[in-house]
């Protein structure tokens, strides 16, 4: 502002110096407010990991280092309660994923565990993930609400007599329940930080149908994204919101380290969300798919955590207090390691009291294995050591009720399979792997259906990569990536048992009950006819299979590919 000090003769001096006074004054007062610092930490995609976990760091060069035991609630506890002593006014925030896909610790209880964890961390916001519906909506309420009526009795208030639901707010936008045309839960929260009111804005992946099972979603539409977001702003700021962060569960990938700030190649369907969001939107805090990074997207901060709270990302959020305006955001990705802060007393007295109670289930042997890990890291074919021991284990399982073929998705095996001392595998790290509590579903399909099935790998709407079908021992086939989507399984290589598949045939599949739905893209399974819901776990299925196996670990591996690429 330009002040004049130049007035007619006529004025009188003290009407002039009166005029000067005001305008000093106002000037005073437009630009008298000091910035304020909003510091944020923001994680996604936890996953009930109370404990802490296998992490293979990756420096600000690129470069790997060899793995460690990284993140578990008491590391990231004890990093909070020291980012405290600096502000104590610090935000906790995430995108996602929470819960759901949990080792047994935090699955055993419903995810109870984590959730009063959460709550002890003083989390107030997060994007519901798409693994927050793995239950159903109506288990989602009850995260969020309390109360001890579930689908899973048998874990629900188990822990306690009661469970009072999240302190924190789960947020999403763009989730509508087609009964009402409203948000099934919060679009956004408003947080009051320093004078400065915080909008917070959610959203889950517009493919959550996709993923989840079809029948825990019935009556929810699951909207764009940036769209949805974009429609919450006027209302954010009719209520009083000078910032607005975007907490989106939809994430992308990078080739750049998550240690290393200012990335400006990330890539997947974030991007074009980034994009189109509302310009008062400068931070978006992403998640979904497990990458760490720190990037630039059309002017905007996008970050994301890594998972399994391997990763915390720190936020110092500059805001101009007199235009409410973003003026400088610093990120950076911290790496939470056990020991490399004071303990949190209240966390640890609290996860010494759920590994108690949980001792006894997740330390029962399984079985002993001839070799261990179990990777399911898969090959250039696609193909994993793991997920052909569980395709076989369903397969297994079924074989009395006159299953042939044994199929499991790639994405409902979590972790490898572990062992502790003499190979012997324990009860909670076979749970690891498959922790969704899945059931089996026999169903037919034709020959005709299978190649169709097969197909479905590579036909996958918005999604980069395939995702591969593990398959039972019985089965083998080929693929060309140098065919079109649609006609990449090279026609004569199907076979099952040794036999060509017939496609007029009728043959008796086993898949779990996601698959079954038509889950993670693959529509064919919905069509099978003649089901028959087991009520067998997939997870009981494979620990009878490794017990049956038990010291065969090395035979395990196949003897020959089941998949295979042709190069």
């Amino acid at each position: 502002m330009t002040v004049s000090l130049r007035a007619p003769a006529r004025l009188s001096r003290a009407v002039l110096a009166l005029a000067v006074s005001l305008t000093l004054a106002g000037c005073a007062t437009s630009t008298g407010r000091e910035p304020v610092t909003i510091n944020l930490v923001a994680i996604n995609d936890f996953h009930g990991n109370l404990e802490p976990s296998r992490y293979t760091p990756t420096g600000q060069d690129g470069a790997k280092s060899d793995p460690i035991r990284a993140g578990g609630i008491e590391a990231l506890a004890a990093a909070l309660q020291a980012w405290r002593q600096q502000d104590r006014d610090l935000l906790l925030v995430a995108a996602g994923d929470l819960v759901g896909a949990s080792p047994a610790m935090s699955s055993l209880w419903a995810d109870e565990p984590t959730i009063e964890a959460m709550n002890m961390l003083g989390l107030r916001a997060s994007a519901v993930g798409n693994h927050e519906f793995d239950a159903g909506r109506q288990e989602l309420l009850r995260q969020q609400n309390g109360g001890c009526v579930s689908v899973r009795p048998a874990k629900a208030c188990q822990m306690g007599p009661t469970f009072g639901g999240a302190k924190f707010t789960y947020l999403a936008a763009n989730v509508i329940d087609s009964a009402t045309g409203q948000p099934f839960i919060p679009a956004f929260s408003i947080e009051s930080v320093k004078g400065v009111k915080v909008g917070l804005v959610g959203a889950v992946l517009q493919d959550t149908r996709s993923v989840v099972m079809a029948s825990g979603i019935a009556g929810l539409r699951f909207g764009d994204e940036a769209d949805a977001i974009n429609r919450a702003v006027p209302a954010m700021r009719a209520q009083g919101a000078d910032v607005i962060v975007a907490l989106v569960h939809e994430g992308g990938t990078t080739k750049d380290s998550p240690l290393s700030p200012g990335c400006s190649n990330l890539a997947g369907p974030l991007v074009d969300i980034v994009k189109r969001l509302d310009p008062a939107i400068r931070l978006v805090i992403s998640g979904h798919s497990h990458q760490g990074y720190l990037c630039q997207v059309d002017g905007r901060t996008v970050t994301q955590a890594g998972s399994y709270g391997h990763l915390a990302t720190r936020i110092a959020m500059k805001v101009d207090a007199a235009t409410d305006t973003v003026t400088d955001l610093q990120v950076h990705n911290v790496v939470l390691q056990p020991g490399d802060y004071p303990a949190d007393p209240a966390m640890v007295a609290f996860m010494a009291s759920v590994k108690e109670r949980s001792r006894a289930a997740l330390t029962r042997p399984v079985a002993r294995l001839a070799t261990a890990p179990l990777l399911r890291k898969k090959n250039a074919s696609g193909e994993s050591v793991l997920g052909g021991v569980v395709a076989d284990a369903v397969l297994a399982a079924t074989r009395n009720q006159g299953a042939q073929i044994g199929f499991m998705n790639d994405g409902g095996i979590r972790k490898d399979l572990e062992a502790g001392a003499d190979n012997v595998a324990a009860f909670g790290q076979a749970q690891a792997v498959l922790p969704f509590g899945n059931t089996l579903v026999l169903m037919d399909l034709s020959g005709a259906q299978l190649r169709r099935l097969l197909e479905q790998q590579w036909m996958r709407p918005g999604a980069a990569d395939p995702s591969i079908l593990q398959v039972s021992a019985n089965v083998r086939y080929q693929w060309d990536e140098q065919r079109p989507p649609g006609s990449r399984v090279v026609p004569d290589s199907i076979r099952i048992d040794g036999a060509p598949l017939v496609d007029s045939r009728t043959y008796r599949v086993v898949a779990n009950n996601f698959l079954a739905e038509g889950g993670d893209n693959f529509p064919e399974f919905a069509k099978g006819t003649n089901r028959l819901e087991t009520g067998m776990l997939d997870l009981d299925a494979f620990v009878d299979f490794l017990r049956a196996s038990e010291g065969q670990g090395a035979s395990m591996a196949p003897a020959a590919p089941r998949i295979v690429k042709i190069k």
